[in-house]
Parts: C-alpha cells; sequence; structure tokens
C-alpha cells in the first residue's frame, strides 16, 4: 500500500463556558457581580446525528446552581446567564418547566465560539437550583470537503464539547449516531461505542472533571453502494480507463477528483517518460479516515484502487496518481516511491495550474522526528512526527535528485528501472561476450527486481557525470550503511581503471554482478585477477611481437567468460608457453648450414613448419602450433646427423 498523510485537523477551538448575574439590593440599585463561583452551570449533552435534515441536533440539560448566599441587608440572584456554544450553531432555543418564560439570544458570534445570553425567566435565587433545556443545531453548511461540520447519508464529521462553568465538574457528554455508521474518533479520548437494540451507536462520557478541557472530532461513514462514472484518460497512446466512485451525495468530491486525475494521467506520463504501467485501468474511490488507514490517499498497487480521502486537497491526489507508476514496482524503498510521487506531483500541479503544495519540512519536524529515510519503517508503524518528517524530508531530496539530474537523466533512469537493466553495463561497442567481435549488439543486462535505494544510487551515477552518494549520506542511509557505502567508492574506481585498462575486452558479467548487488570484496578480487590477466595480455602482446606472433583471440574469449577468470589464467599460461616454444624452436634454425646440415635438410621444410606454427598460434591452437614448432625444431637439430648418415 502507498499513502500519504493527511493534513485536515487544525486549530478547532476548545469549549468556554461564562456566567454571569446580577446582585440585587432591594430598594437600591443592582451592581455586577462575578459569577464563577457564585453561579455554576453542570450539562449532560447529547448529540443527535441527523443525516436526512444535514445537521447534528445538541440538547443540553443545564443545571444552574446559585451559590451565593443571603445577609440581613441583602438578597442575592440571578435572572441570566452566559454560555459558550460551538461556533456557526443556530436554532438556539431554551426552555424549563418553572414558570416563566426564560429566552436565548445570541450575544457575540466569532469563528471560535457562540456566546449566549440565557435569561432564565425567573429569578434564581441564593442556594437554589434550576434545570433547564438548551437546544441548538450544527447544520451542514456544504462548500469546502474539509469544513469542520459534515452531515450527510455517507459521511458525518464534527466536533464535540461538553460544556459548564469555569472549573466546575460533573458535565457529560452523550453522541448518537444512527444504524449503520462506523465511527472513529479523529481526535480526543473518548470510551468505545455501544449499540442499541436498534443499531444506534452510542459514545457515553461518565461525568467529566474538567468539562472544558474535554474536546473530540468525531467522523463517521455508512458503507454502502458508490456513484460510478467512467472517465477516460490518453497516456502515451494509450487508453486508460478511470472509474470514479463517490458517495451519492457529493457529487461535487466525483467530478473534482475524476476531472483532476484524468487531466493529470497524460501529463504524468510525459514527465516520467514511460507509458501506462498497468495492464487495466484505476478504480479511485472517495474514502473516510478510517478506510485508508487515518491517511488522505491510499494506492493499493495490486488492485488499481486508488482511496482518496473526501477532505483530500489536489496535491494529494496528484501524489496517488503519480503512484500509479511509483508505487514498489518502479522502485523499491517506501522513501523513493513517496518522494518521486510527491515530486511529480508537484510538478504537474504546476503544468496544469493547480494551486498545490507538498509537506514543508520545519526545524520542529526535524527536531521531533528525524531519521534516516532508509529507516523509515511500513506505513501505519512510526508515529505522527516520524511520518511526517519524512513525507517532508523525501520531497527535498527528490528536488534536489531532480535539480541535479535533470528531466533526461531521471527519464532515463526511470526506463532502466522498468525494464530491469541494472547499472555497470558493457561499455557501448564491447562485442558479445566470448566472440572477440567489436560492434556487435549486446543485451542488457538485467537484475532481479526494482532497484532499491543501492540500485537508484547506482542508476544515477550511470546516467549522470555527477555523484549523487551525498545526497544519501545526508538523507537516506543508516550509520550502518556507510561502510558499503566508503567501499563502493573504491570498487567503483578501481573498476574505472581496469575497464579503461581493458580497452575493447570486456569485463565478465560476475564483475559486474557484484557491484551491482554492493558484494565489493568479491568485485575487489575479480577486479584484482582480472587486472592480473590484463598484465599477462600486455606480456602476451610485447612477447609475440619480438617473435613476430600475432596473438590470438582467444585470450579475450576466455577473459570474458563468466567463470572468474579461471580458463583466462590457463589461456594466458599457455599462450606464453606457445610462445616461449615458438622462440625455442626458431633459435636452433642454422644461420648457415653446413655440408651435413645441407645434406639433412635435404627434402625437408622446417621453416614452412615454423610459419604453419604462426598461423595455427594466431588462430588459438596452441598445441598443435607448439606441435608445429617443434617438428620445425626437430628437423633443425637432427640435421647434421641425418646427412652424416
Amino acid at each position: 500500500m502507498i499513502a500519504i498523510l493527511p493534513r485536515r485537523i487544525g486549530g478547532l477551538g476548545l469549549a468556554i463556558a461564562l456566567a454571569s448575574g446580577l446582585l440585587a439590593v432591594p430598594a437600591t440599585a443592582p451592581e455586577v457581580r462575578a459569577a464563577t463561583p457564585d453561579l455554576t452551570i453542570v450539562s449532560a449533552a447529547r448529540y443527535d446525528v441527523q443525516p436526512e435534515q444535514h445537521r447534528v441536533r445538541v440538547s443540553l440539560d443545564l443545571v444552574l446552581t446559585n451559590h451565593l448566599k443571603d445577609t440581613v441587608t441583602k438578597r442575592y440572584y440571578f435572572d441570566r446567564a452566559f454560555l459558550a456554544v460551538l461556533p456557526d450553531t443556530s436554532g438556539f432555543k431554551l426552555s424549563w418547566e418553572g414558570k416563566g418564560t426564560p429566552e436565548v439570544h445570541v450575544s457575540k458570534k466569532t469563528t471560535d465560539y457562540t456566546l449566549l445570553r440565557l435569561d432564565l425567566g425567573q429569578r434564581l435565587f441564593s442556594g437554589k437550583s434550576a434545570t433547564y433545556k438548551l437546544r441548538f443545531d450544527l447544520v451542514d453548511p456544504g462548500g469546502e470537503p474539509t469544513r469542520d461540520v459534515r452531515v450527510g447519508g455517507s459521511l458525518v464529521s464534527f466536533p464535540v464539547w461538553a460544556f459548564a462553568t469555569d472549573g466546575t465538574p460533573g458535565s457529560s457528554v452523550e453522541v448518537v449516531f444512527p444504524p449503520g455508521f462506523e465511527v472513529d474518533v479523529e481526535v480526543g479520548d473518548i470510551p468505545e461505542p455501544t449499540t442499541s437494540a436498534d443499531g444506534q451507536v452510542i459514545f457515553q462520557t461518565e461525568k467529566l472533571d474538567t468539562p472544558l478541557s474535554f474536546f473530540a472530532y468525531l467522523v463517521g461513514d455508512r458503507p454502502g453502494a458508490y456513484s460510478e462514472r467512467s472517465v477516460g484518460a490518453l497516456v502515451h497512446g494509450e487508453h486508460v480507463d478511470l472509474t470514479i466512485r463517490a458517495w451519492p451525495d457529493d457529487p461535487p468530491w466525483s467530478d473534482r477528483v475524476g476531472d483532476l486525475v484524468a487531466r493529470a494521467l497524460p501529463v504524468l506520463g510525459n514527465e516520467i517518460g514511460l507509458g501506462w504501467p498497468r495492464d487495466g485501468g484505476l478504480v479511485v474511490q472517495e474514502a473516510a479516515s478510517r478506510s485508508t488507514g487515518g491517511y488522505a490517499g491510499l494506492f493499493d498497487p495490486k488492485e488499481g484502487l486508488v482511496e482518496v480521502a473526501y477532505y483530500a486537497e489536489d496535491f494529494v491526489v496528484l501524489h496517488e496518481a503519480a503512484h500509479a507508476w511509483f508505487n514498489g514496482a518502479l522502485l523499491a524503498d517506501r522513501w523513493a516511491n513517496e518522494a518521486f510521487a510527491s515530486y511529480y506531483g508537484l510538478q504537474v500541479a504546476g503544468e496544469l495550474g493547480v494551486p498545490a503544495e507538498g509537506d514543508e519540512l520545519t526545524p520542529e519536524l526535524i527536531d521531533a522526528g528525524s531519521i534516516p529515510l532508509n529507516a523509515w519503517g511500513p506505513i501505519g508503524r512510526e508515529m505522527t512526527d516520524t511520518e511526517d518528517y519524512a513525507y517532508a524530508a523525501t520531497l527535498l531530496l527528490a528536488q534536489d535528485i531532480a535539480d541535479r539530474a535533470g528531466p533526461g537523466v531521471l527519464q532515463r533512469v526511470w526506463a532502466d528501472a522498468a525494464a530491469r537493466v541494472g547499472a555497470y553495463q558493457p561499455p557501448a561497442g564491447d562485442g558479445v561476450a566470448g566472440s572477440g567481435s567489436a560492434g556487435a549488439t549486446v543485451e542488457p543486462e538485467t537484475v532481479e527486481g526494482p532497484p532499491d535505494w543501492r540500485g537508484l544510487l547506482d542508476l544515477l551515477e550511470a546516467h549522470d557525470t555527477d555523484r549523487y552518494d551525498d545526497l544519501w549520506r545526508l538523507w537516506v542511509v543508516r550509520d550502518t550503511d556507510l561502510e558499503p557505502l566508503d567501499a563502493r567508492l573504491a570498487a567503483r574506481s578501481r573498476y574505472d581503471e581496469v575497464v579503461a585498462a581493458a580497452g575493447n575486452w570486456r569485463l565478465p558479467k560476475p564483475v559486474r554482478d557484484a557491484l551491482r548487488a554492493w558484494q565489493f570484496d568479491t568485485a575487489t578480487e575479480l577486479l584484482a585477477d582480472a587486472s592480473a590477466i590484463l598484465d599477462q595480455r600486455a606480456a602476451i602482446d610485447s612477447a609475440a611481437a619480438s617473435s613476430g606472433l600475432t596473438p590470438p583471440p582467444t585470450l579475450q574469449t576466455a577473459f570474458e567468460l563468466p567463470d572468474g577468470f579461471t580458463t583466462a589464467a590457463r589461456e594466458a599460461t599457455a599462450e606464453l608457453d606457445a610462445i616461449e616454444r615458438y622462440d625455442a624452436a626458431a633459435a636452433t634454425r642454422p644461420a648457415e648450414p653446413d655440408t651435413l646440415q645441407t645434406l639433412g635438410l635435404w627434402g625437408t621444410t622446417p621453416d614452412a613448419e615454423l610459419s604453419r606454427g604462426r598461423d595455427l598460434f594466431a588462430s588459438g591452437d596452441l598445441a598443435a602450433s607448439t606441435d608445429a614448432a617443434g617438428g620445425a625444431e626437430l628437423i633443425w637439430t637432427t640435421a647434421e646427423e641425418v646427412g652424416r648418415g
């Protein structure tokens, strides 16, 4: 699964409650007196979710108590109180069972709360308590998907407060969802819900010691049939089918997300430089945080399913669209897939003119969650600070890589990664292994699986003259990764030296396999063996030139075999021995044959045998060459004896 973290729950205000009353003195003007703790309010709040009405109805059972004590000359009472409730509430109604008619008025509205004035309808005298019912509604205003209050048939999300006067314990909260909803507490701490006989989902707190510190944010979704529509996109000339699944009561999400994905996929294909990577299309489905594991987006590459939270911003949609390529099939490591999904998401946003911002790496994130990206665990395993840091850090790393590489290098890297072509390919123009023929077509050497952090570094440096290991040291590697990273530098330097020394000879595949696998001890040993063979090649070339011989192609053939240079070592020794035997035979030719030698050479052709030995040596038939040279030597060394006979 590929995911991106949400950035949704912002600074929702905490509940505050205020109470105020009048100090009454008979026959004198009233004077204002502070209410708390003289007047206290304790409440039992019930939140009834009403999806059909697109609202949450909040009912408060209020108990107001006057804690003042009358004196001989003064009698104290309250005839009003103030209570702060959630912002953007409406439909206020205050009632009680006593005489008089209580009323409720909005005293003040802010973005954090609505302050209500409760006119009690009758004076509340010293030492007395009274019970009132206050009702109001949290109404879904529509509009932005990230709005705090959202109430519909498929999704409900809203904040929950408790209500009391400052420092007054004893209030409680009950939240009731209709049957069929699955509810998560995204913020806050509230006991696990119960389910009533008729299927209602009920959350109930105990009496709260500090009601004004209580806050929760609940999100409930009701699984059911989706409203589907089909959209098409053209990626590198290939038609891609998109199925957009949205909740029936949320057509704006379907329109926004479906249109954005359809526009983004062709641009992503062009930017990445690869065609559509899947056999089928994609299903893009609206989801709640519960179904996406708390993330704003989740991509399942096996099913071709993209889940995008109802509140997700356009950047999340583009990030998830890029995961069609970067999902574990092209690159192996989580950090690399997230890095380039974010990078290309932002690139496409710029081309489409879509406002988008990636996660910002702040000093606070660095202090709280900094890790080497190779230590970033699977989805759902890390703390929030670590997740936040990693998403922000991977984007910065991808931008650094892209700035250094440029789009051309990146596209060549992705092409190799998709085709499973490894780094350290034989130099262009090399012959087929074992052929000794320059210019023949060579199939690229492939690897198993997508490149991990090591393979990605190798591919980048295979396609660019710049180095990237400094970025790996800064962002990626753990302490345990430093030793192989250092060994890689020395092994690559030695490899370059041996490749240059080899010229048009191609090092055997095991050398490159060892480098690709970061088995640098093995690679170094093989390179030492290769260098020894190349030294013998130089010795053979020098000796052959002195002897008028042409070195055969067999040493190159043996050098390029994948047997660890065993055959090449035997071949080099055999060639040097054959040259030595040839030189020894040539040295026995009489400079000025005497009479007996001339008679002994009558009817023989030792020079022809020696010449045949040269031809056989050049063809690589060392045994026959040695036999021919030996035959010539035998004729010359026995010529005098034969002539005497």
